[in-house]
């Protein structure tokens, strides 16, 4: 099963600022502590780019005004990522890592009770949401970007469906609909717009919208 960050993603090479002169931990191999300063510079780089794509967009936040934010040299910017969509990918998977969304797919495709599948369902989603609000609609800015972006994006949210598709599937004898019916209207409560109109419009709590997606998965896919 894959997930939405999970494909495509490009191979760099580890990089960070210079370590010049200092010795690594006991206990710790220099290799080992090198990769360790090249992730977190990496990670720094993806948080400082995640705030100014919030802010100023993301075609119009340069690699310059990222490697200021993240407080590096250009040249450390380009070496972690390449290219900006690159940086893009890496906001992605952290997203995913701190919404835990691998484990809750599997558990609502492991569950062995149709509500509870449903209920995860509704979670998955809102922990996306919760999250990775941010993420979304920078997904849909940056949609107009590249061919190369395009297809990234493309590639990430299809993984995203295919993980909300299993979840339908595990569903089983237990939908009254037929499956590609019922996986339509998952992803179709899935729609930025939705989340948008009813949590940040209308000021619903995350718990509220994750009720009211259970309520509304219950009765589409479960006729309950």
């Amino acid at each position: 099963m894959q997930y939405p960050c999970n494909e495509d993603t490009a191979t760099v090479s580890s990089v960070g600022e210079s370590v010049k002169g200092r010795t690594a931990p006991a206990g710790r191999g220099r290799s080992g502590y090198r990769q360790e300063q090249a992730q977190a510079t990496r990670d720094r780089i993806a948080a400082a780019a995640r705030r100014l794509f919030a802010v100023d967009g993301y075609r119009m936040t340069t690699m310059t005004a990222i490697a200021r934010e993240a407080g590096v040299a250009d040249r450390t910017v380009y070496s972690a990522f390449g290219a900006k969509r690159e940086i893009l990918s890496a906001i992605c998977e952290k997203w995913l890592e701190d919404a835990r969304a691998q484990e809750v797919v599997g558990e609502a495709v492991a569950a062995s009770d149709a509500a509870e599948t449903v209920r995860l369902a509704a979670r998955f989603l809102r922990s996306l949401f919760e999250t990775g609000y941010d993420v979304m609609q920078l997904f849909d800015a940056a949609m107009a970007e590249d061919p190369e972006t395009r297809a990234l994006l493309r590639a990430k949210l299809d993984g995203r469906n295919q993980a909300m598709n299993a979840i339908v599937a595990s569903l089983g004898t237990h939908l009254v609909m037929p499956l590609p019916a019922a996986q339509a209207v998952y992803r179709a409560l899935a729609a930025v717009g939705v989340y948008q109109e009813l949590a940040v419009e209308s000021g619903w709590s995350t718990d509220q919208y994750e009720r009211w997606l259970t309520d509304q998965l219950t009765r589409q896919l479960l006729g309950r």
